[in-house]
C-alpha cells in the first residue's frame, strides 16, 4: 500500500510541476497517465502492484466524472450559452438518437455473436462523450464560445442521458424486462433518472448556493475551508440522486450549471480547488486504468474489436453530428470538428463494469471493445486536441 500511495504521489506531484508546459504540447495529460499506469503496471515494471476489482474502478471512475460535470458546468459562462443553445440541443435531441441507432446498425452488420440486444447496450455505452478527456478543447479559448460551451454541455448531459436507456436494453439482454414491456420500462426509467436528477441537482445546490453567500457576507468562511464546499456539493448531488434512484451524472452537471448561474461573483474563488481535486482524481484514475485494465487487454483485441472502435470514433460518431447540424449555418470545418471531439472515457468504463457486473454471457467481448476504444480516444484526441483547437480558432477567430 505505501509502496503504491508513494509512487502515485511522486508522479502527481512531478505532473503537477509541467502541466502548464504539457498542455501546450500535442501531448494530453491522460495519455500521460495511462501510459505511465501501463509501464509501471503488471505488464511494464510491475512496481504498482494495483489489486482493484471492477467496482473499485467503477467507483472512482464515477466520482471522478461527477466532479469534472460539476466544475465544468460551474465554470461555464452563461450569457454564451443562452445565444449557443442550439448546438447542444441539437446533439442531444438528434445527434445522440442517431449515434446510438448507426452503432445499433453497424453492429448487426459486423458483429454476429452478440444479440440485438447486446449490440444495442455495446451501442449505448459507447455513445456519451467524456467531459474529462475533451477538456483540452472546452476549455481552450482559441475555439469559438459557441462550439466550447456547446460540447460542454453535451459532454455533461449525454452520459446521464445513456443511463435509463442503456438500463433498459440491459433488461431485455438479460430477460428482465418484465411484464411492463419495453416502451413502458423505458419511460419510467427516463423519467426517474433525468427528473430526479435535476432535482436533487437544481434543489441541493440551491440550498447549498444561498447558505455559502450567506456564510461569505457573514465572513464566515476561511481561507482554507472555502476550498472544500464545490468538491463535497458536487459528490453530495451525485451520491443522493443515485441513492434515490435517479442519475448521479445529470444531478452533477445540472447542480454545476446552477451554481454558474447564482454564483458568478466568487464562483472563480470557490472552483480553483475543486478543479484541481478534479485533474488529480482524473489522473489516479487514468494511471489505474493503464496498470489494472490496458496492459491485460491489449492482448485480446481482435482485428473486429479494433474495427467497430475505430468507427465509432469516425462515423458512428461524426455522420451523426454532421446531420445534426445541418442547418445550423456552422461550417463544414465546424461540425467535423464538433464530431470528431467526442471522446469517450470514463462514463464508458463505468457503463462497461455493470454491463460486466450483469454477467451477461457476452460481456467480455463488450468489455473488450469499450475498452479499445478508449485507449484509441486517449491517443486519437490527445494529440490532435491543441494543434486542431489552434489551427481551427485561427480560421475562425
Amino acid at each position: 500500500m505505501y509502496q503504491v500511495l508513494a509512487l502515485l504521489a511522486l508522479f502527481t506531484l512531478l505532473y503537477s510541476s509541467v502541466a502548464g508546459k504539457i498542455e501546450r504540447t500535442w501531448i494530453s495529460g491522460p495519455i500521460i497517465f495511462t501510459v505511465f499506469g501501463l509501464l509501471v503496471g503488471p505488464v511494464g515494471f510491475n512496481i504498482l502492484p494495483l489489486d482493484t476489482n471492477g467496482e473499485t474502478m467503477r467507483t472512482l471512475a464515477e466520482l471522478t466524472l461527477a466532479l469534472v460535470l460539476f466544475t465544468d458546468a460551474a465554470g461555464a459562462d452563461i450569457n454564451v450559452l443562452r445565444k449557443a443553445r442550439t448546438l447542444p440541443i441539437r446533439l442531444l435531441m438528434i445527434g445522440l438518437p442517431l449515434t446510438i441507432l448507426l452503432g445499433i446498425g453497424i453492429g448487426v452488420l459486423l458483429i454476429d455473436k452478440l444479440s440485438l440486444f447486446e449490440i444495442a447496450l455495446l451501442a449505448t455505452l459507447l455513445a456519451p462523450t467524456d467531459a474529462a478527456l475533451g477538456k483540452a478543447v472546452v476549455t481552450n479559448e482559441a475555439v469559438p464560445d459557441e462550439i466550447r460551451q456547446g460540447l460542454n454541455v453535451e459532454s455533461g448531459l449525454n452520459d446521464g442521458i445513456c443511463v435509463p436507456i442503456l438500463f433498459v436494453f440491459l433488461a431485455l439482454a438479460t430477460g428482465q424486462a418484465g411484464e411492463e414491456g419495453p416502451w413502458q420500462l423505458a419511460l419510467m426509467l427516463v423519467a426517474e433518472e433525468i427528473g430526479i436528477g435535476l432535482a436533487v441537482g437544481l434543489g441541493v445546490t440551491l440550498l447549498a448556493a444561498i447558505l455559502l453567500k450567506h456564510a461569505r457576507r457573514h465572513q464566515w468562511l476561511t481561507h482554507t475551508w472555502i476550498q472544500v464546499p464545490v468538491v463535497v456539493l458536487a459528490f453530495s448531488c451525485f451520491g443522493l440522486a443515485q441513492l434515490i434512484g435517479g442519475s448521479g451524472f445529470i444531478a452533477a452537471f445540472s447542480g454545476g450549471l446552477l451554481f454558474a448561474a447564482l454564483g458568478k461573483e466568487v464562483r472563480d474563488e470557490f472552483l480553483r480547488a475543486a478543479e484541481a481535486a478534479g485533474d488529480t482524481l482524473a489522473l489516479i484514475t487514468w494511471v489505474i486504468f493503464g496498470s489494472a485494465v490496458v496492459g491485460q487487454a491489449a492482448g485480446q483485441f481482435t482485428w473486429l474489436i479494433l474495427l467497430y472502435s475505430v468507427l465509432t470514433l469516425t462515423v458512428i460518431r461524426m455522420l451523426p453530428v454532421f446531420i445534426s447540424l445541418t442547418g445550423t449555418g456552422m461550417s463544414t470545418e465546424g461540425k467535423l470538428f464538433a464530431g470528431w471531439f467526442g471522446p469517450r472515457g470514463l462514463a464508458s468504463i463505468v457503463f462497461a463494469i455493470i454491463v460486466v457486473n450483469a454477467k451477461l454471457p457476452n460481456s467480455g467481448p463488450i468489455a473488450m471493445t469499450a475498452v479499445c476504444t478508449i485507449i484509441l480516444s486517449i491517443l486519437a484526441h490527445g494529440i490532435s486536441a491543441n494543434p486542431w483547437a489552434q489551427s481551427f480558432g485561427q480560421r475562425h477567430s
